[in-house]
């Protein structure tokens, strides 16, 4: 608990001096046998790696990445591995039964790009998008949360986008659904759903979310959990721990900060 403190400490500290274009491995460093492979190849959003990351450059992907930064989520969106881990397990379910869904949505970049990557038009699905679509409201981070810095980390990052979103997927079988999860859950009618994204910052909501789709999630269906293995949301990560134990399921934990569910 002392070193998840510290960690927890100096990510608060140091959270906005993270930036694509800062070295976080120094260059005398950087090709130190054992450490790295070769020359590095991805900076960003927490991510350090000399791995080959030629997926950005490939026409399918690059298209729906200019999809997602189009929607504005905020300056210098920088998330290519993690908007690229979205269209592959999204393109990975397509064929499933069911609709698809996203608890958390901003501008809706992940749903923009999933759309773009999967040809989402000629699927004949319904794709539901859940939001306040005006930020992290305070009544639902819980004292431990608070505790570890969340409503800091996330105070006057969002401003209203309901108007933008609604224009953005005005061309797609999109449902938008405004308000607080899980008040707005019974909201989708989706008798099956075959792909569910969850990104809300916060507990509460999203494990209301995963329990209230659970039964109707079809064998296969991937759950996307984005903040799992960030430091400032260790109580998600540990209530989803909970949650797939329960379920007698695992998580698994992505370098990129996801986690990801298969039922």
């Amino acid at each position: 608990m002392i070193n998840l403190y510290r960690k927890l400490r100096w990510f608060q500290k140091h959270y906005s001096e993270i930036s694509f274009t800062k070295r976080l491995v120094p260059n005398d460093k950087q090709l130190m046998p054992g450490h790295f492979h070769g020359p590095i190849t991805y900076n960003t959003d927490g991510l350090v790696t000399s791995n080959n990351c030629d997926f950005i450059t490939e026409p399918r992907f690059a298209r729906a990445y200019a999809a997602a930064s189009a929607t504005n989520p905020w300056p210098g969106f920088t998330l290519q591995w993690r908007v690229y881990n979205v269209c592959w397990f999204a393109d990975f379910v397509k064929g499933l039964e069911g609709d698809f869904v996203e608890c958390g949505v901003n501008t809706g970049a992940y749903a923009r790009a999933v759309i773009e990557y999967i040809d989402f038009p000629k699927l004949e699905k319904k794709f539901y998008l859940f939001d306040t679509f005006s930020g992290l409201k305070n009544e639902q981070i819980s004292d431990k949360e608070r505790e570890a810095g969340i409503d800091k980390l996330y105070s006057n990052n969002y401003k209203d986008v309901y108007e933008q979103v609604k224009e953005t997927f005005a061309p797609f079988n999109v449902s938008i659904i405004k308000g607080l999860v899980p008040d707005t859950l019974s909201k989708c009618t989706a008798e099956k759903i075959c792909y569910l994204s969850i990104d809300m910052n916060v507990m509460e909501p999203e494990i209301a979310a995963a329990n209230y789709f659970w039964d109707k999630i079809v064998k296969g269906v991937v759950i996307m959990l984005d903040d799992y293995g960030f430091a400032p949301h260790i109580h998600q990560k540990l209530a989803f721990d909970q949650f797939a134990k329960e379920k007698n399921v695992n998580i698994l934990s992505l370098p990129t900060g996801q986690g990801v569910i298969i039922k």
